[in-house]
Order: C-alpha cells, then structure tokens, then sequence
C-alpha cells in the first residue's frame, strides 16, 4: 500500500494556468485506459482518495451529476457546505498526518491517490507521507500558475515512459543529492 500523488504538469511545473484553466491538459491526447501511466489502470489501484476544496469545486463544476469515483473520498477544507448533495465526500478540516491513518484504514490493501492541486500534494510530502509520485508532463509551458509541488523534496526516478502527448515518470522519494567525499 502507498501513498501517490499522481497528476498532470506542464513542462515548466505548474498544474492550472493563472485562470485555474485545465484547457491545455485536456486538449492533448492521453491513453486513459491499461497504457503505461493510464488513468484507468491506476484507478483501479486506488481504495481511497483525498483533495484539496479547489480541486473538488473544479470537479463539481466541471463534471456535474453523481460522484464520479466509488472509493471512499476525503476533501480537506473548513467548509463542509461545498459538498454537493449525493456526493459520497468526507470533509476533514484538520492536518493531513491525523487523517492518514483513516486514509489507510478505508484503502486497504490499495493506494491513497493524493488528487489534484500541489499545494494539498506539499502538505502530505512535508509530513512524509507522501510514497511516491506520478506525473505526466504536457508537451507546454504555461509561464506561471499553481505549481505541481511547492515545497522542496528529494525524489529518484523509478520509471518513465511516454502515453500519447506525455512524457510520464514515476518518482520515489529519494534520500537528496548525494555530496562527494
């Protein structure tokens, strides 16, 4: 069981444009289904799933109707009332480390998928909880936005490869640059 971050980047870092705009993300072609970094076949790894109040408003807003995802669902915000009827979502207002442990509980024997926005990604990696990182970079630059991790970590590359547009890796955490001797 792990905790991963899996999301999309443009090339120079940034998750959303300035406007909070996915366009340039979703005007690409991407394999969603068993291709190497498909989102199907890691779906289907997930048991449990947490997110930022962002991104779940922009999911709300963007793909109305039911609850999109049958594992259980955690948005960290201090605003319960963003929650739409019928949506199967726990609002959890306090830090990420004391919500981990029911995260494992609900997505045993499967991952913890870290959903969307970096600034919810940074808290989870601040608090090392955060195993390993899935990103599938853009093949654009979006000069500035909200970037995919804004904090300072260490990670190793475990794997890459390429799913339609996307360059994919998957990172690990690392144990920082090695200094010569």
């Amino acid at each position: 069981m792990s905790t991963v971050y899996f999301t999309a980047s443009s090339l120079d870092g940034f998750i959303v444009d300035d406007a909070g705009s996915l366009d340039w993300l979703l005007s690409r072609d991407i394999n969603a289904g068993e291709e190497l970094f498909g989102y199907e076949a890691f779906v289907e790894t997930v048991g449990a799933l947490v997110m930022g109040s962002t991104t779940y408003e922009w999911l709300v807003e963007n793909q109305p109707g039911e609850w999109m995802y049958e594992q259980p669902t955690w948005v960290l915000t201090h605003r319960p009332q963003i929650v739409a009827d019928g949506h199967r979502v726990h609002v959890h207002a306090g830090s990420v480390a004391s919500l981990h442990p029911e995260l494992v509980a609900a997505a045993a024997p499967r991952d913890i998928w870290v959903v969307g926005g970096g600034d919810i990604a940074a808290q989870f990696v601040a608090a090392d909880l955060v195993d390993e990182m899935i990103v599938s970079y853009a093949p654009c630059s979006l000069g500035s936005g909200a970037p995919v991790l804004p904090v300072r970590s260490e990670w190793a590359l475990a794997e890459s490869g390429v799913n339609g547009d996307f360059l994919c890796a998957r990172w690990v955490r690392g144990a920082g640059p090695s200094v010569p001797t």
